[in-house]
């Protein structure tokens, strides 16, 4: 079991820049793959970013590519998401994700555990 909490979000203006946190609940974080993903008001959820265990492999959906960076600090359980350039149409609720399978966030877009979300909304 993981537990996932989000934190960093809030109002930003355009061409601002957030850093959102998950802090992660178990001994077995540094065993599992961690993804950022998230959902606009109406639309389904999408995949934003994704990081293995040991950090070696990165991917990023292509509309955040150079924008958005995703880190992750194991010794503190906790992975990041550093946003820049924001954009309105980056405004979302952004969900923190951990699986245990590489192939599930990074191919799948899926996972098994979920953070309760944190709203970013980017002003124009």
């Amino acid at each position: 079991q993981v537990q996932l909490v989000e934190s960093g979000g809030g109002l930003v203006q355009a061409g601002g820049s957030l850093r959102l946190s998950c802090a992660a609940s178990g001994r077995t974080f540094s065993t599992y793959t961690m993804g950022w993903f998230r959902q606009a008001l109406g639309k389904e959820r999408e995949f934003v970013a994704a990081i293995t265990s040991n950090g070696a492999d990165i991917d990023y959906a292509d509309f955040v590519k150079g924008r958005f960076t995703i880190s992750r600090d194991n010794a503190k359980n906790t992975v990041y998401l550093q946003m820049n350039s924001l954009k309105p149409e980056d405004t979302a609720v952004y969900y923190c994700a951990a699986d245990s399978s590489v192939y599930a966030i990074f191919h799948q877009r899926r996972s098994t555990y979920w953070g309760q979300g944190t709203q970013v909304t980017v002003s124009s």
